[in-house]
């Protein structure tokens, strides 16, 4: 009981002091790290692993510049690719990078390009390889005045556009926590789903409303998120070297990282604590004040829904009083689908999925772990035998199938 007391206590200092902190009003660890500076992801993090990468840039329809990289592995020439496009799709506070934050045999993005993957890695709005816009500045109010909404119907359709256009194929997609969210949302509209082959969901989300985050649960019942904007804040970031020290000086054998990681995640089974150095090097990324609120709000309404933007501006922005639902229904029976949850996943509860699964016309394959929780389904030792050749092998049936 005293170690869960610490733990939350911990997260909500750092959270706070990272609020207080100039460089988190401003993202400037971010803006002196951008893509253009340090030579991207590709130079950084996959390359010197013997992999090939390229970086693109795709411009979606309000403006952002959006980083891809297209990977292949380093037996295979990228030209002469012969897999299936493959879109990794990150969750909050995370971006491409965390597809290969461990070594080649247990991180996925090697994983899949190993496979014969054309393996293709997205970055939404706002992190460090997508933090451009062609006329906005990341201290402009209009450069975070967006959620995981527009992350879903433009930033996804921007990549699976740009992607198919490169290849001329239909894309697998794999999204992880918030790149379920969005996937979800975006497979609901024609225009988008069209160009997906298949969909592999690791830790699916489309509602909220029974999680057992303790942490999360806290900041949603002080309003946080309100707390946020009424401090005139526009963007959270809280890769600032208060948050960093801190999780570092902790974790360096004073406590368990992973049960540091649990009043927000749900305890997971198979962490790394002696690769946290390497995680907090690039994580987390920044995110809008606006995408947390409409989480937030999804958790206290308990829809999954476009934003809520009180019923006067609902009235102007869409013609009724209450948001419009994404409905789940409308995504193809055809689109086949794989999704894998953990029983000790806090964010992506059991009774959630069940709901999601409720809505959906297909049946999808379900994979689960009793022993999980959600950052297992990124940075598991037993990745490759638990989730990803089960993976595999669903993307290859859909491939022969098609």
């Amino acid at each position: 009981m005293a170690s869960s007391i610490l733990q939350a206590l911990m997260w909500v200092v750092a959270l706070s002091l990272c609020i207080s902190s100039t460089e988190c009003l401003t993202g400037d660890s971010i803006i002196d790290h951008s893509q253009s500076v340090d030579g991207g992801l590709c130079f950084n993090l996959i390359g010197p692993s013997g992999y090939t990468c390229l970086e693109h840039t795709a411009q979606t329809k309000d403006g952002f510049l959006l980083g891809l990289q297209r990977v292949s592995s380093g037996i295979l020439n990228l030209g002469a690719q012969t897999g299936p496009p493959v879109l990794l799709l990150h969750g909050l506070f995370m971006a491409g990078d965390i597809w290969f934050m461990d070594s080649p045999n247990e991180s996925l993005g090697f994983i899949l390009a190993d496979h014969g993957f054309d393996v293709w890695v997205g970055n939404i709005r706002g992190t460090k390889w997508s933090h451009a816009h062609e006329s906005l500045s990341d201290g402009d109010k209009e450069f975070w005045d967006w959620s995981w909404e527009e992350m879903a119907l433009y930033d996804l359709e921007t990549m699976l556009s740009y992607i198919n256009s490169k290849t001329g194929s239909k894309v697998f997609v794999v999204g992880h926590s918030q790149g379920t969210i969005m996937s979800l949302a975006a497979f609901t509209q024609p225009d988008i789903v069209r160009m997906v082959e298949a969909a592999a969901l690791l830790s699916p989300i489309s509602y909220l409303d029974h999680i057992t985050s303790k942490l999360v649960l806290n900041l949603v019942h002080v309003y946080f998120d309100e707390a946020l904007g009424l401090l005139g804040m526009h963007q959270l970031n809280l890769k600032s070297d208060i948050l960093t020290n801190m999780i570092e000086s902790v974790c360096d054998g004073h406590l368990d990282c992973s049960e540091l990681l649990s009043p927000l995640t749900g305890e997971n089974c198979c962490f790394n604590n002696s690769r946290v150095d390497v995680y907090l090097e690039y994580e987390p990324h920044p995110t809008s004040v606006k995408n947390l609120k409409h989480l937030f709000q999804m958790i206290r309404k308990g829809t999954f829904a476009r934003y809520d933007y009180g019923s006067i501006k609902n009235l102007l922005q869409y013609g009724k009083l209450k948001p419009p639902t994404f409905d789940l229904s409308k995504i193809p029976e055809s689109l086949p689908i794989w999704m894998a949850h953990g029983g000790n996943d806090a964010l992506g509860d059991v009774i959630d999925v069940q709901h999601t699964l409720k809505e959906l016309k297909s049946k999808p394959n379900v994979l689960f772990l009793e022993d999980y929780g959600h950052i297992d389904f990124l940075l598991s030792t037993r990745g490759y035998e638990d989730l990803y050749d089960n993976m595999i092998n669903f993307f290859k049936s859909c491939e022969m199938s098609s």
